[in-house]
């Protein structure tokens, strides 16, 4: 059943007159934008991205929840068990889920979606171990693997395990381009979808069947696509949307703390994990020398940027890992502001100060909003030690990707997700073997053996402590190297108003996990 998109704002909003209670209550419609523009497709078993996300996980279910502690929490999965020797993890699914069509999802539902993740998802690494999955019975999936892998769990939550119908997407059709991702979708989540409009918005309602009693507690949930954070702003202001994610404009920010009736929050971004960094290119000319990447590190202001730039609406990182995580390691040089001790290194290194000037580098502004502030800045604080840099502005997404995975840049600022585990998001970015044209993982052609070394072990090691002590080294190695400049974790929000109870703030994914516990004060 399709509804019109003015109707159903206006019974949302005729809905939402008086909210005061905090019990759950079921009924009613959450109007809300959706990050990151269209979604290219709604199905997150061969897509990744914020704005896949948000649908996504509303119209498909994963196998597990994780909490703020980054426990995991059942979900499509009931209960499950790890083998002593970390080689087999034991799915045992609810006995009453079903796809939106009716059908029931079974053990070999899980095993064909591990097959489509592992092939077309951009995450390659989040199930390469699992060599096989058997199905003993209809509620039954065993993942075998070829060793341990401890980001198993974090990747079967959240967006990044879809488990998707073998009866529709098993019709021999390319799954990533299949016709079902965007039109008649049949899910297991607990939305069914009702409309998707590109450009406009996408509209789900509640799914009878599934198998939590009593939930989801919304009736329906309108995902406008509204691209310009200021309109976006004024919507939450007047109370035109209920809630807001992943906001992470200064401007934004502040012009909605101060607004009666609104909530705006930091929490529950851990497993997204997204940091800000200034990259290097480690391949050629003075940034080859660790020296002169120590140096620009020294050379930077970043309290101006967290103050200033950012508006003190951003946190620290010093590391690839997100200061949310638990492997994260603070304890790694801050490189402080020294501009003596940065023209020192630069004298070491081989580049004598001349006419007021050592060298030019280039700098790739981003082609998405809000990295110019810090890219002119940049640009500026390292004239003081001698660096001329030329600003390159690419005119498209498209472009600025090919450049940067073509490795033709020497300096970019860049925004990177953690994705849960880090060998999901982290590794990616410092392994050697991930050096190529044309492959945008490590763009800045970094290479240790020791680095290598210790991520290959952390990757299998289930011991938490002993892998927290690996990722402890990784850290400080990258730390003492640079070839990134961390700066900061990206102030991601969730602005909510006082109707929504429940808000996707108290786990790590936040919209990029099911709003089935999400509901209206009346």
């Amino acid at each position: 059943m399709k509804h019109t998109f003015a109707a159903v704002v206006a019974a949302a909003l005729a809905a939402g007159a008086a909210f005061a209670q905090d019990e759950p209550t079921s009924g009613g419609t959450l109007v809300m934008s959706l990050s990151g523009g269209t979604p290219r497709v709604l199905n997150p078993a061969v897509q990744s991205g914020i704005a896949t996300g948000l649908p996504g996980t509303q119209l498909f279910a994963s196998p597990l929840r994780y909490d703020e502690g980054w426990n995991p929490q059942p979900y499509l999965a009931k209960s499950w068990e790890v083998s002593d020797d970390g080689l087999q993890v034991t799915l045992h699914l609810q006995e009453n889920a079903t796809f939106h069509d009716g059908e029931p999802i079974t053990s070999s539902d899980v095993a064909f979606s591990v097959d489509v993740i592992k092939e077309y998802h951009p995450f390659k690494s989040m199930f390469a171990p699992v060599t096989s999955v058997d199905t003993p019975d209809e509620h039954t999936a065993v993942l075998n693997l070829a060793h341990p892998h401890p980001a198993l769990m974090l990747a079967m939550s959240g967006q990044l395990m879809a488990i998707i119908p073998e009866h529709i997407y098993g019709d021999g059709q390319d799954p990533k381009n299949h016709p079902r991702n965007n039109e008649d979708v049949v899910g297991s989540g607990p939305f069914k979808l009702v409309e998707f409009k590109p450009g406009e918005h996408v509209i789900v309602e509640k799914y009878d069947g599934y198998w939590e009693e009593g939930l989801p507690y919304l009736d329906r949930i309108v995902m406008r696509i509204i691209n310009d954070s200021s309109a976006r702003a004024i919507a939450l202001q007047n109370g035109e949307l209920m809630m807001a994610a992943f906001e992470n404009e200064p401007t934004v920010i502040g012009r909605l703390q101060g607004v009666d009736g609104l909530t705006v929050s930091q929490d529950g971004y851990g497993g997204i994990g997204p940091i800000d960094w200034l990259a290097m290119n480690t391949t050629h000319g003075p940034l080859q020398d660790p020296k002169v990447r120590q140096a620009i590190a020294l050379a930077i202001d970043k309290n101006f940027i967290l103050k200033a730039i950012m508006r003190g609406t951003a946190t620290e990182a010093r590391t690839g890992i997100h200061p949310d995580s638990p492997l994260y390691n603070p304890d790694v040089p801050a490189y402080e502001l020294d501009i003596d001790k940065a023209n020192a290194l630069l004298d070491e290194a081989g580049y004598p100060m001349e006419n007021g000037e050592r060298f030019e580098l280039s700098i790739e502004l981003p082609a998405f909003p809000g990295y110019r502030a810090q890219t002119e800045y940049i640009k500026q604080a390292l004239t003081k030690v001698g660096i001329t840099v030329n600003m390159n502005a690419s005119p498209d997404f498209p472009s600025w990707a090919q450049t940067m995975g073509n490795m033709e840049f020497d300096l970019a600022m860049d925004s990177v997700y953690n994705w849960g585990d880090p060998v999901i998001g982290v590794n990616r970015t410092y392994m050697s073997s991930n050096i190529g044209k044309g492959v945008w993982s490590n763009t800045q052609g970094y290479s240790n053996a020791r680095v290598d070394e210790l991520l290959d072990m952390a990757a299998t090691e289930n011991d938490p402590d002993k892998r927290a002590a690996l990722y402890k080294e990784f850290q400080e190695i990258v730390a003492e190297e640079v070839p990134i400049y961390f700066i900061n974790a990206v102030p991601m929000h969730t602005i909510y108003s006082d109707k929504v109870g429940n808000p996707p703030v108290n786990g790590i994914w936040s919209t990029s996990s099911p709003l089935d516990k999400v509901y209206l004060k009346d």
